[in-house]
């Protein structure tokens, strides 16, 4: 299943050599970007919605995500209308600059919660100590699985040919599977995924075991890109996405979640499948902006992207995450450019039920950019017994809305015919 999401970012999801920043004006026959107007003041004007009685409560609003960075359905309008890869990463990471980015990253795989890390048997799987550097080759003695488990500060590896498991060797602290062919078939609860690199069992201090897949970069990615946005979209608005998916990593791996492991695999880091979600044309725009990242101040910069801004993207907390007029993410014409929800007033009571019977809505500021005065960034609900003063990305949580850019209208529910 395709996920657009906010992070990466969440949430999601690219050089051998180091390419000159484009110059946009000189290039002959591109598409230039437009002057976009300075980033507006915060607007404080009080909106007033009476809510009495029972009323239905309409909510209309622009986007999906924090709308910080990329947008997702952006790149692909921008792409639509001819802009490169380099020219989409450069319009929505202003002030960033090109470097080239390499190594390995380390992810938690969450599904896997069991007590050991099982794989499938097969030819070419190793193990290793971690704490000794020592690689063994598993013998052929007819294993359908092996595993490793905890034995006391050191790990066990053990098999199984129909049923019991049987140890083959201890090894020295933890340890990690690895295979000639770079491929392991990890048994999760209920599945089995196939992951490259290494797979690692790791049990921190006062913690619980967990999975870690170590590979590269660029392997990585390839898990990662075809979760973020569909493979098949035009290859510029991948090859972005690519970019903005390599430098996020890159900036987490700087920033590690844990003392081992550097991001997770799902939306609240970027959503990472493994090599069961590979795609050919996502792979391909991949290897076109290969080690390709953003830097800022001479580190991978917070490539943070969403599904779409609405129209305006919001300033995030870096420099380069600016609130700007995007004249691209609305281009598809896809439904989170202008979306509608309809709930009631109970459901406001419900979540801040100390406010008793809501009687009204109050917007009190917004952050000055787009319609309506922009995003809510200060709203209350007031009612017969209090009032609850939220901001707008908490009402998004709560309400299960699409993004913090949105307004109200309010109707009185309807009554429906008389039964006879």
């Amino acid at each position: 299943m395709i996920l657009l999401t906010d992070f990466s970012g969440e949430n999601s999801p690219m050089l051998r050599t180091r390419p000159p920043r484009l110059l946009l004006a000189l290039l002959a026959g591109a598409v230039l970007l437009p002057v976009l107007p300075a980033e507006a003041a915060p607007r404080k004007l009080v909106e007033t919605w009476a809510t009495p009685g029972s009323t239905a409560i309409t909510l209309t609003g622009h986007g999906f995500g924090h709308g910080h960075g990329l947008s997702q359905y952006g790149a692909l309008g921008a792409a639509q209308q001819g802009l490169t890869w380099q020219q989409i990463d450069e319009f929505y990471y202003p002030g960033t600059t090109w470097g080239e980015i390499r190594g390995k990253i380390r992810v938690l795989i969450t599904a896997d919660t069991g007590r050991d890390v099982q794989v499938v048997a097969s030819r070419g799987i190793k193990v290793s100590s971690l704490a000794r550097s020592r690689t063994w080759r598993l013998p052929t003695v007819g294993a359908k699985k092996w595993r490793l488990v905890a034995a006391g500060d050191d790990t066990a590896v053990q098999f199984t040919r129909g049923g019991a498991w049987r140890t083959w060797k201890k090894v020295p602290g933890e340890a990690e599977f690895s295979s000639a062919t770079g491929l392991l078939t990890l048994v999760l609860p209920g599945a089995r995924r196939d992951y490259r690199g290494t797979l690692q069992s790791v049990a921190p201090r006062q913690g619980k075991r967990q999975t870690v897949n170590k590979l590269s970069m660029e392997a990585y990615l390839r898990g990662v890109v075809p979760q973020e946005v569909p493979a098949l979209w035009e290859p510029a608005a991948v090859s972005a996405q690519s970019v903005a998916a390599r430098t996020y990593a890159a900036f987490e791996r700087s920033h590690p979640s844990a003392g081992h492991y550097d991001l997770c695999d799902t939306t609240q880091c970027q959503v990472y499948g493994g090599a069961d979600v590979e795609h050919p044309a996502a792979t391909a725009a991949i290897q076109a902006t290969a080690r390709q990242g953003l830097f800022y101040d001479g580190r991978p910069a917070f490539t943070q992207f969403s599904a779409s801004n609405g129209g305006f993207s919001s300033a995030g907390s870096m420099p380069y995450l600016v609130a700007q007029a995007d004249p691209y993410d609305g281009v598809t014409g896809h439904k989170y450019s202008t979306w509608t929800t309809t709930i009631d007033d109970t459901q406001v009571e419900k979540h801040w039920p100390a406010i008793g019977d809501l009687t009204a809505i109050e917007v009190t500021s917004r952050d000055g950019n787009g319609e309506w005065g922009g995003r809510v960034t200060d709203l209350a609900f007031i009612g017969t017994t209090g009032t609850a003063r939220v901001d707008g990305d908490t009402v998004r949580s709560y309400l299960g809305l699409y993004s913090d850019w949105f307004t109200f209208t309010v109707a009185p529910h309807q009554k429906g015919p008389a039964r006879p």
